[in-house]
């Protein structure tokens, strides 16, 4: 038999019924990672860790101790403690003494502060809404990009990350920083965005 021959008796063995039950069963078994939803936090921060997300972490356990857990991470980047800060009310409880803070980001600010509205514990994934508290530029502007999640927010698979309520203007996605290759094969890091993600998670 012929390669010719081969190919279209596969595709008369291969027809629309059958094209159609294997559609049906994708539907119904997805393939997807599995994700141990009872260790949901364990599972983010095991995404968080993979070469294709690359971003590092830290935990705390109130919101009150957010400024000294950022103090750490920019002290270990070598970086002043200035910060880009959004105008978030859920962050009224921190004392920024010792900060030099922005309202705004300049294009060459070091760090800025995000609250993610959700992680995804399948994919390492943080979604961000744009609102009056939740500027959406200082994002993609500065070097260190930190995160604040509450562990509460994680959600274990993309199908799950729909957002209840009311939505926003815009809301967006970020697994990791940008990268990109150029012609001789060079990895660049954080060539369409921040360089660097640091994620704090909120345990209450």
């Amino acid at each position: 038999m012929s390669a010719r021959d081969t190919i279209l008796s596969r595709l008369k063995r291969t027809g629309p019924g059958n094209i159609d039950a294997e559609a049906a069963a994708l539907l119904i078994a997805p393939e997807r990672p599995a994700v141990d939803e009872s260790a949901l936090e364990a599972e983010f921060l095991a995404r968080l860790a993979l070469p294709s997300v690359n971003a590092s972490h830290d935990v705390i356990g109130a919101i009150a101790d957010l400024p000294a857990a950022i103090a750490r991470y920019l002290d270990a980047q070598g970086e002043p403690l200035a910060l880009c800060l959004p105008p978030d009310p859920r962050l009224a409880p921190c004392d920024w003494t010792g900060f030099t803070l922005h309202e705004s980001a300049a294009p060459d600010e070091a760090a800025a502060l995000a609250i993610a509205r959700k992680g995804i514990a399948e994919t390492g994934s943080l979604i961000f809404e744009t609102s009056p508290t939740a500027p959406m530029l200082p994002n993609f502007l500065t070097l260190h990009h930190i995160v604040l999640l509450p562990v509460k927010d994680i959600a274990p698979y993309l199908e799950d990350a729909p957002l209840p309520g009311a939505q926003p203007r815009a809301h967006y996605w970020i697994t990791g920083v940008s990268g990109t290759t150029d012609i001789e094969g060079t990895y660049v890091r954080g060539a369409h965005g921040p360089r660097f993600l640091h994620v704090i998670l909120l345990r209450n």
